[in-house]
Order: structure tokens, then sequence, then C-alpha cells
């Protein structure tokens, strides 16, 4: 009996040991192949990487994420170079390898979705396909979709529901919104570190210098999608549509705070501010939601019903309890716009000089005042030359404008070639005998110095 028992044991330590070294072997030959796919792969020869990369996707799924990272780009490289009778395996192997990751690897799925989203929309895969990832990229994380990807789930959205479900429409645009400015907000922030560092005079790196071309390109895009999007919602958000729907929804949601706020900032935005609904939405928000915001708003109302002062002690209270630099920049913007819609352009520039203050970047502050110059060509000048050197002022705030804020650039190079075509010519700087260069003051509330061109 002792003998038997002995053997048993022996058997089963024997293949104990068999299985840890075959473990170990395999172990190892995942660490070869991955090695060896890893090298080809660095020196971009993918057709040589691809029976060690396939190997580590079979055998060590979980041995690192760069075998789907990098997998991704020799799948999709096979597809590209794949005849038509191969197309579909190619196809299969490329949703393998996204299946696989989120699987194994499963994070950054906001992001990981909306990629396989724009891959299967790219290669003409039903549109239903399409829509189940952008639906999960969305779920997952809607902040790292990508730009183009949250362009393409609202537009599913806004053809699925824009005569069914309006809210849903408004809803999703503005969890998109948020999600772009958030995006916009982290990049401006990036941008700006960056940029500080290399105006001190600091050495910036190789990578530093990606990094900025990267984040400039971002914003750039951004600003596009942006513009895409309120196109879009444009064709059904109108004060006609707007009021009906939200007088419907007002008694359920006096009290959300999150409705309330977006429904004030759509109406705002629409300029549907005329109609008492108006006014009861901002009130109800003030009372649900007592904030630097909603403050901004209801100061917006008692300028409109000319109680100025009482206004301004609102916006700058409200300023005040604010200790976020980027977000005190958005309400001094806010109020500077306000300002400006009022007439009193003096008052506006300070607010939105404060906002630069606050966010270097914000080209729209440098285009508000660049604005508000162009637009004061006529009074702030009493001959032709004077006039058309107000331009000049004009010029250089969205010049500089362009420069700070790659978000606003489309917009910022409409504004300079409209100035560029109003500055004095030639011929007129010679007719008054005066020299490119020669600093000129510029009159009126705007009382700037600039050289003349």
């Amino acid at each position: 009996m002792m003998k038997r028992i002995t053997y048993i044991a022996l058997c089963l330590f024997l293949m104990v040991g068999a299985g840890y070294k075959a473990q170990a072997q395999d172990a190892s030959e995942c660490n070869v192949k991955y090695n060896l796919f890893r090298g080809d792969y660095k020196a971009k020869k993918y057709d040589l990487a691809y029976d060690n990369w396939l190997y580590c996707l079979d055998n060590c799924p979980k041995l690192s994420k760069n075998i789907y990272i990098n997998g991704l780009v020799i799948a999709k490289d096979r597809y590209k170079k794949a005849s038509e009778a191969d197309k579909p395996a190619a196809l299969a192997l490329v949703k393998r390898v996204y299946e696989q990751r989120i699987e194994n690897f499963p994070t950054d799925l906001g992001k990981l979705y909306g990629s396989y989203a724009a891959f299967m929309n790219s290669v003409g895969a039903p549109k239903a396909e399409v829509e189940a990832l952008l639906q999960k990229a969305y779920d997952a994380d809607k902040s790292r979709m990508g730009g183009k990807n949250i362009y393409m789930y609202f537009d599913m959205v806004l053809n699925k529901y824009k005569d069914t479900d309006v809210q849903k429409v408004f809803d999703t645009y503005d969890d998109v919104s948020e999600g772009i400015e958030q995006q916009k907000e982290d990049y401006t922030k990036k941008l700006a570190a960056l940029k500080a560092k290399e105006e001190s005079g600091q050495t910036l790196s190789a990578r530093d210098k990606k990094n900025i071309k990267t984040y400039e390109q971002n914003l750039e895009n951004n600003a596009l999608i942006e513009a895409g999007l309120d196109a879009k919602i444009s064709e059904i958000s109108t004060c006609e549509r707007l009021i009906p729907l939200y007088s419907k929804d007002f008694e359920a949601n006096k009290s959300n705070a999150k409705w309330l706020k977006r429904a004030v900032s759509r109406m705002y935005a629409k300029e549907c501010t005329d109609d008492p609904l108006y006014v009861q939405l901002v009130e109800a928000y003030v009372t649900a939601e007592p904030s630097a915001e909603s403050s901004i708003f209801f100061a917006n109302i008692l300028l409109g019903k000319g109680e100025t002062n009482k206004a301004l002690e609102y916006y700058n209270k409200a300023i005040d309890q604010e200790t976020d630099k980027f977000k005190k920049a958005k309400y001094l913007m806010r109020v500077a716009v306000e300002m400006n819609k009022k007439g009193r352009k003096s008052e506006a520039r300070k607010y939105a000089r404060r906002a630069i203050q606050n966010n270097p970047r914000m080209g729209d502050a440098y285009l508000l005042i660049a604005a508000m110059y162009g637009s004061s060509a006529n009074s702030c000048g009493d001959d032709e030359f004077s006039k058309r050197m107000v331009y000049v002022a004009a010029l250089n705030m969205a010049k500089k404008a362009q420069s700070v804020d790659p978000s606003i650039a489309p917009k910022a190079r409409k504004y300079i070639k409209s100035y560029q075509a109003n500055i004095p010519s030639k011929k007129l700087i010679f007719q008054k005998g005066l020299a490119s260069g020669t600093p000129f003051k510029i009159n009126c509330w705007i009382g700037e110095t600039v050289s003349i061109p």
C-alpha cells in the first residue's frame, strides 16, 4: 500500500513538474516571439513581424498591450495590401485585434470603441454595426471618443430622433459639447504650459515641440467639429421650437439644476431671451444651483431690465467667487459680450482684457476687441487716413487671436482678411507725408498707439 502511495505521489510530482516546465517553455517562447516581432515592427517591416506577432496574439494574449497597439498597425497594413479575395479574412483579423484588446486590456474604452467605429465606417461596414460601436464608445467615455467620432455619433442621434424625441437630441448635443469643451480646456492648459516654458527661454525637447503641434491641431479640429455640431443643432433649435418644449417640461424640472442650466444656456445661445420663460428658467436655475454661472445669467436679466449697477454687482460677485482661472476667464468674456451688446465698448474691453489675464490663450477675447475696434472706425477717425488706422488696431488684435488660440484660427483668418483690406494703402500713407513704422495715436474710447503699416 505504501509503495502504491509513493508511486502515485511520484507521478503527480512529475506531472506537475512537467506542467511547470511546459509553462516556462511557453512563457519563454512568448517572450522570444514578442521581442522578434517588436524588432521588425519598429523597423516597419510589418510583413516580417506578422508570424511572430500572430503567435503572441494566439498564445500569449495578456503578455503586453503592445500586442494590440502594434498589432493593429500590422493588421491594418495587411488589410490595405490584401487582394479582394483576401479582404474578408484581413478585415476579420483587424476586428479580432480590437475585440481581444477590449477583452484583455479593457481600458480607455471610449477612445478604443471610437477608433473601432471609425475603422469600420471607413471600410463600408453596415450602418447598424458602426452605430453600435459608437454607442459603446459614448457609453464608456464620450470625452475620449475623438472629435470626428463625436460628430458621427451626434449625426446618428439627430437623424434617428429629431422627429420623435427632440429632447434626446438636445441632451446628446449638450453631452457631446461638454465633452469637447473639456477636451478644449485640457489641450489649452497643456499648450499654455509649453508656450510659457518656451517664452521663458527654456529649451523645448523634441517631444515638447511635437506636443505643441498636436495640441494646436487638436484645438483647430475641435473648433471645426463644434461648428459642425452647431450647424446641425441649429436646424431644430429655433425659439419657436425651444419655448413650447421648455414650457411643457418646466414644472417637472424646475428643481433640476442640470436641466435648467442646459435650457438657459440654449435659450441664451439662440437669443430667445426676450420671452418671459427665459426669466423663469434663470430664476429657477439660481434657486436650484446658486453658483457663479447662474449668477452671470441672472445679471444678464438685470442688465436687460436696465438695472446696470445691480447687474455689475452680480457679475463681479460671480467672477470673484470663481477660483478656476479658465472658468473665470469664460465668465469675464460673457460679461464683455453683454457690455458690448449694450454699446459699452470701453467696459467690454476691460472685461475682455481681464479674461485674457486669466487665460492668455483666449482668442475670442482678442477677436471681440478686434470687432469693437473695427466697428468704431467711422466714429474714431476724422478723415480717411485716421479711420483706416483704426483697422490697423483691429488687425493687430485679430492676428494676436490667431497666434494664441488655434481653436479659433479659421474665424480669425476671416477677420484678418477683412481688416487687411481696409488698412491705409501705400499711396494714402505717402499722400499724408508719413513714414511706415511711425507711431500713430487713435483717439476716442480706443486710445491706442499703433504703427503705420
